[in-house]
């Protein structure tokens, strides 16, 4: 009988095409608007991902997320030091910069100034030059988005070309020579990201009169790091959140905060409603077309359980193969967009799982659906003239 099924369905190609079109179409945007969701949401705590060293962030009390800035004072630095349960700690400023580019173009950027005698919160992966280099006077290094992206300048046939090592910018009137080319998490705007040294920084950044974004700190072994920042909290009167308290609280500003988890929701909603509909539309047409064939079979004594487990048959291998289509199409699309400026959408077994759940369910009530009608047939009606 299931081999009867399957006949069925592939016999009418136009509706089995049709089925497996709109499941893949649903799934395309069940994974891919999650996906762009995912990485945008990462992206508001990037910085802190990036560093490994520090668990502990303190900032003004004021500060709701790692994109805010509410500069210190630099005498700050040594009160968190004094805590104690504190290992090291060491200087970050994090601020915005307008960049002039060699042709005249400028840009703004987003400029991580690092503490000289360590360069911890530096990136992690470097493609070009050593992190080293940025002791070298006027150094700066640049990430691999921005140096392809908005730093690149144009040529004389309109084609992008990439900043490289050796070349100079103008920051705030000042020379900066990049001496490195980085990997980096890019930021929640997009913007290029420039590290240098905490003291250049603050050179390029001189008109302001408080300049220190982040105290970077780590608890020393055998401490919890959530338990030497509410130390430092009430030690010092500053902020202190652990690595992991400062991700999830950029998180949650980000999306209390912005219409993006419901923008992004809503895509996936209609998505699914869309699938729903279509799909059960098509899959009930598609029964109603084989009424006469289920009706002979109940005449032959098939029961409903049997023509119920047909149908599900039918509705779990269309479901799997548009889902499986739509995540071939998804994944091509994630690997085109690789290394580009905007949001890098990466597919997880989570969100695989998710959007193959909700195939699922999609043809499931397709299927419950369609049943109805079958189970309230008559076999005699399909012998009446």
């Amino acid at each position: 009988m299931y081999i009867i099924a399957l006949k069925m369905l592939f016999g009418d190609k136009g509706k089995y095409l049709g089925i497996i079109v709109a499941i893949a179409l649903s799934s395309v945007i069940m994974i891919q608007q999650p996906a762009i969701l995912v990485d945008i949401l990462s992206q508001t705590y990037g910085a802190i991902s990036d560093m490994n060293l520090p668990n502990i962030w303190v900032m003004d009390p004021k500060v709701q997320s790692v994109d805010d800035s509410e500069p210190i004072q630099d005498t700050q630095l040594y009160r968190v030091r004094g805590v104690s349960g504190v290992e090291w700690a060491v200087p970050f400023f994090k601020g915005g910069q307008k960049v002039r580019l060699q042709n005249g173009e400028t840009t703004q950027c987003l400029m991580y100034g690092l503490d000289e005698a360590t360069l911890i919160g530096g990136p992690a992966v470097m493609l070009e030059g050593k992190l080293a280099d940025l002791r070298i006077p006027d150094a700066v290094i640049v990430d691999e988005a921005g140096a392809k992206g908005r730093l690149a300048t144009h040529a004389v046939d309109g084609s992008l070309v990439p900043i490289k090592v050796g070349d100079i910018l103008e920051i705030d009137d000042k020379r900066a020579q990049v001496v490195g080319i980085a990997r980096a998490t890019p930021s929640f705007m997009s913007q290029p990201v420039i590290f240098t040294t905490y003291s250049r920084a603050k050179n390029f950044a001189f008109s302001e009169r408080k300049l220190l974004s982040f105290v970077l700190a780590k608890a020393k072994p055998g401490e919890r790091p959530e338990d030497v920042s509410r130390r430092i909290t009430a030690e010092t009167g500053l902020a202190a959140y652990s690595s992991e308290e400062f991700k999830k609280k950029s998180l949650q500003h980000i999306i209390n905060n912005t219409n993006i988890l419901v923008n992004i929701g809503f895509v996936v909603v209609i998505g699914f409603v869309v699938g729903t509909a279509v799909t059960g539309q098509i899959f009930y047409n598609f029964i109603q077309d084989n009424l006469r064939y289920f009706g002979v079979f109940k005449a032959m004594g098939a029961t409903d359980s049997t023509l119920i487990r047909m149908i599900i048959l039918q509705a779990l291998l269309v479901g799997f193969v548009g889902f499986g289509l739509g995540a071939g199409l998804s994944a091509v699309y994630m690997a085109v967009s690789t290394g580009g400026m905007g949001p890098q959408p990466k597919m997880t077994w989570e969100l695989l799982a998710a959007s193959g759940g909700a195939v699922m369910l999609i043809v499931t009530l397709a299927a419950m659906l369609s049943t109805r009608k079958v189970l309230k047939l008559e076999p005699a009606v399909v012998f009446k003239a």
